[in-house]
């Protein structure tokens, strides 16, 4: 009897640990598709209990994270409505560009893959063909961006609709680790999955991903810091960024991408 007692004592207390993890300031920005969305929250291993630079790297992650979370976002969005620099207005040059991180995505069907897709390292002519000379990743890790991302990836689709080297993904990140397990993001994977759209007959498309998992060093790497808006990157052939915008498009910025698009698309 003691030990039937011990034992519910402590599944009361692991259920009530895993409700307070799920903070209703997280499913405030859920989108209607998504039953919930929760912040990430990471334990270190057992085996980096003891490991000083582990330790570290987790305390100053901490610090960082607490230094800039959602009411400093919304501040920010309030202010500027996510426009939180101005779009380039020229091509970067490509010995200047940085590389855009290497992602893990799905497909609602399932299918997982890594972007940005490149030819870095292809020796093979007849494969090099296959690979996009442009890319627009559209990032968005709240709902409250979707019409920002929807305010450029529409105008380009239309723009380049007949180009075969030209290509588009719009990635939403879920990053809460409930929803990153297996069995959970196998459900919510199928709630994603929609009717087809209808689309253009050209041959780029919208192709929507999702990106599962804790994506803090992904968005350090980028200097992402707002979460409330929306981040768009052309990527080359090499997988490097040779422009970025922020927000809502404005007619000069579309220009200043298509612009920088149709350069790429000239780059041997």
């Amino acid at each position: 009897m003691l030990k039937l007692k011990q034992l519910t004592s402590s599944r009361s207390a692991v259920a009530l640990s895993s409700r307070l993890l799920f903070t209703q300031e997280d499913k405030m920005f859920l989108p209607a598709n998504i039953p919930t969305r929760f912040t990430s929250n990471r334990f270190l291993d057992f085996y980096q209990l003891g490991n000083k630079d582990a330790i570290e790297k987790e305390r100053a992650r901490l610090k960082d994270e607490m230094n800039r979370g959602y009411f400093a976002d919304m501040a920010e969005l309030k202010q500027h409505g996510g426009k939180i620099a101005m779009a380039n207005k020229v091509i970067i040059p490509a010995m200047e560009a940085l590389k855009f991180p290497q992602l893990e995505v799905n497909y609602s069907n399932g299918k997982r893959f890594k972007l940005p897709i490149t030819n870095f390292g292809t020796s093979n002519e007849s494969m090099k063909t296959d690979f996009p000379k442009a890319t627009l990743m559209c990032l968005s890790f709240r709902a409250t961006s979707q019409a920002m991302t929807d305010s450029w990836s529409f105008p380009f689709v239309e723009a380049f609709r007949d180009s075969e080297k030209v290509q588009l993904y719009e990635i939403s990140f879920i990053e809460s680790w409930f929803l990153s397990l297996a069995p959970i993001k196998t459900l919510l994977l199928r709630m994603l999955k929609k009717p087809k759209r209808q689309e253009s007959d050209g041959l780029v498309k919208r192709e929507i991903a999702y990106a599962f998992g804790d994506h803090y060093y992904f968005r350090k790497e980028l200097k992402i810091l707002n979460l409330l808006t929306g981040y768009i990157f052309l990527v080359d052939k090499f997988g490097r960024i040779r422009w970025q915008g922020f927000g809502l498009a404005t007619e000069d910025e579309l220009s200043s991408l298509l612009s920088c698009t149709s350069l790429l698309l000239k780059e041997e």
